[in-house]
């Protein structure tokens, strides 16, 4: 349980609890309820109407955010030849199939692994320390590919993966709270219309059935869900 302190409480006083509300309102009070010293993360979550125990049922993909996540990603990418110099060129951060040693090593000072398919079988024995921590390069996030330079790009320019976890929920980051209004609803849209679009064929009854949008301390702000029924 969070602990309900004076100023969460009175940041949750900017909101009514049994309302829901248009995206823009709602992030406008997420700025406004924001009362850390640290410039806090807006995060959205999203209850859907799937199963995620069947595999005809999971929802997950990726979208790039158009106004950036605020954190600085680091990008590896583990290619050679003329793909690591398409890498470098790009802005990864690290860059050269020397990096799988370094990692068997226990290094891990990087935030996303790109590699090119070529390369993948020398990756999979590290799957046990990648995995856990969501850093295994995945064909459908996109980060198995030998386009590595739009990979990079796009990573960089605010790529951000999501999946579906065990209970039906789907928790992203759209930016900080810094962000101006304009800034985080354009996030939010790009992100919601990316979750609709994912809606497997499998899933029945509403499928966006609940959804709300915090800063990493402060209080949860009901959206208007009945936007995405069509």
């Amino acid at each position: 349980m969070r602990d309900h302190g004076k100023k969460f409480t009175n940041a949750a006083k900017n909101r009514d609890i049994a309302a829901s509300y248009q995206p823009r309102q709602a992030l406008e009070i997420v700025k406004k309820s924001a009362f850390a010293k640290f410039d806090e993360t807006v995060e959205v979550a999203v209850r859907l109407g799937v199963d995620p125990r069947h595999a005809d049922q999971v929802v997950r993909g990726t979208v790039v955010l158009p106004a950036g996540t605020g954190k600085a990603v680091r990008v590896l990418v583990i290619a050679a030849g003329d793909k690591a110099r398409e890498a470098q060129e790009a802005g990864a951060d690290f860059v050269g199939v020397e990096h799988i040693q370094k990692i068997k090593d226990g290094w891990l000072d990087f935030d996303v692994l790109i590699a090119t398919p070529d390369q993948m079988g020398q990756l999979g024995q590290l799957g046990r320390v990648l995995g856990p921590r969501g850093l295994m390069p995945n064909p459908k996030a996109g980060t198995v590919t030998f386009n590595v330079s739009n990979a990079v790009k796009e990573t960089k320019a605010g790529k951000i993966e999501f999946r579906v976890d065990k209970a039906g929920n789907v928790h992203a980051p759209i930016g900080k709270v810094s962000f101006g209004l304009e800034a985080l609803e354009t996030n939010y849209t790009a992100f919601m219309d990316q979750i609709v679009r994912s809606k497997p064929a499998a899933a029945k009854g509403v499928y966006v059935k609940n959804v709300s949008v915090s800063s990493t301390m402060g209080p949860g702000v009901t959206i208007d869900s009945t936007l995405y029924r069509g």
